[in-house]
């Protein structure tokens, strides 16, 4: 459910899937179900899981995600009850803030989080595949430091 999930969400922008198979996603979660210090959250609709959502609990402030909803059932509230669950935990255990990651290209979960009251606060880029090693003649390095450094 968590791979079609974020698949299909993926596909839909025009973006690689964050997970490379169902196994892979199927072995994050479960990592996150058996660790004690990761609270779970489970949505279920006629006898089957349709979301799921966690809350990472090992550091003051608490970590929110991964959450994702059955592509099925997306934009019915699902998603927000999961967050709205988590978010509850964090309050009970008064956690001083809750940190998540946003995926820029999913503008409906930015519109939720942000009705939930999360403010964004800093950018975070990643990158994906093996690094160019042609080389970039627009590049060079700094004199003295044998070409660790780079500017354009």
């Amino acid at each position: 459910m968590c791979y079609e999930a974020f698949r299909t969400l993926a596909e839909r922008h025009g973006f690689p899937p964050d997970f490379a198979s169902p196994k892979q996603a199927a072995e994050l979660l479960s990592g996150l179900l058996g660790h004690p210090r990761f609270y779970s959250v489970v949505a279920e609709l006629g006898g089957r899981i349709v979301g799921s959502n966690f809350l990472d609990e090992r550091s003051t402030i608490a970590g929110l995600g991964p959450i994702s909803v059955h592509p099925d059932v997306q934009n019915s509230r699902i998603g927000r009850e999961l967050m709205l669950a988590a978010l509850e935990r964090a309050r009970g255990r008064r956690a001083p803030g809750v940190r998540l990651l946003q995926t820029a290209y999913h503008n409906r979960s930015l519109s939720l989080y942000t009705k939930l009251g999360f403010d964004v606060r800093e950018p975070i880029v990643t990158l994906q595949g093996p690094p160019d090693r042609r080389g970039d003649p627009g590049l060079r390095g700094q004199e003295g430091d044998g070409g660790r450094s780079r500017e354009l």
